[in-house]
């Protein structure tokens, strides 16, 4: 172990004639012994130190100095006169050590055996690693908390949103303004898959819904799961009556196509509902979603495989309807 591995003996010149060796380690391409120590160091505390005159007349006080050259580390330090003209000056790294420990790759056998910093780094080493813990921890509970979330909005079968994100989403745009068409689809014949072939295959034709339901989506819009067979679609930003005529036709057209499960053909199709949330003084997504539900209510006493638009006459009428089937 060294002692004062950080000390340098100056001449009366003002030249260094040692310098310990963690000192030299700062500088491995300078060659330290022989070199003026003001041509290498700029002291900036107490300001005005050009010749080894004034560092002698500061004789015990704390000096701060630097690296003239990058990086420049800062460093304090105490000069002791040898007696014969020259000086011992003592240098530590102060508060600057962490950083210092990085530059230079620094370990506990370059500093002196009584020098505090070893204990200061073990310190700093693990509160280091007592925040890494905890970022890590804070991340994994951020991202157990993103999943419950995700889960909780999030119908199993079909990987699509669920009625609780549906509420969300549609109060989301509610409070930002934004319009949106609201289409609420329920399958026809989706009762006799279960009683013919088990709920294994209609659990399969749900999922063969959803894919076809994500297939008519952007990445704005939603598709939800609401009910044991029902589902919603939410399209932002979309008011054309006869875009949402086309994507609706195309819907019940692939759900009529024979979905294959088990060597069988699993027959169903779709009635539709569609309403809009523009052009009314105040939106609440509960009206919305009656509307749909009562625009999807005529196209199932209109024959089913097909969609209606809301208007005002079906509230009018809703009371005289008797309740549908599936």
């Amino acid at each position: 172990m060294t002692l004062c591995p950080m000390h340098v003996h100056l001449l009366p010149t003002g030249h260094i004639a040692q310098a310990g060796p963690t000192l030299q380690k700062l500088r491995p391409g300078i060659a330290m012994v022989g070199s003026r120590f003001l041509d290498l160091f700029e002291v900036y505390r107490p300001r005005l130190l050009v010749t080894m005159a004034d560092l002698l007349a500061h004789e015990g006080a704390k000096l701060h100095l630097r690296f003239r050259d990058a990086p420049r580390t800062s460093l304090k330090g105490v000069l002791v006169p040898d007696g014969q003209g020259g000086a011992v000056i003592d240098l530590s790294f102060g508060i600057s050590v962490v950083d210092a420990v990085r530059d230079y790759d620094l370990t506990g056998s370059d500093f002196a055996p009584t020098d505090l910093t070893i204990e200061m780094l073990y310190l700093v080493e693990a509160k280091s690693a007592a925040m890494e813990a905890s970022r890590t921890l804070n991340k994994r509970l951020q991202g157990a908390r993103v999943a419950a979330e995700e889960q909780a909005f999030t119908d199993t079968l079909t990987g699509l949103k669920n009625r609780r994100a549906t509420d969300h989403i549609l109060g989301r745009l509610v409070r930002t303004g934004r319009d949106f068409a609201l289409m609420h689809l329920d399958l026809d014949f989706f009762k006799e898959v279960n009683d013919s072939f088990g709920h294994a295959a209609g659990d399969y034709v749900l999922q063969q819904v959803a894919r076809i339901l994500v297939g008519e989506t952007r990445k704005d819009d939603t598709a939800a799961r609401v009910g044991g067979d029902e589902f919603v679609v939410i399209f932002v930003g979309v008011s054309d009556r006869h875009r949402l005529s086309d994507i609706a036709d195309r819907i019940i057209a692939r759900l009529e196509r024979p979905i294959a499960y088990d060597g069988q053909k699993c027959r169903i199709s779709g009635s539709i509902g569609i309403t809009f949330s523009s052009g009314r003084a105040d939106v609440d997504p509960a009206d919305v979603m009656q509307e749909a539900d009562l625009a999807l209510y005529a196209s199932k006493r209109g024959g089913r495989a097909q969609h209606r638009f809301y208007d005002p006459t079906m509230t009018q009428n809703a009371e005289n309807d008797a309740p549908f089937g599936v």
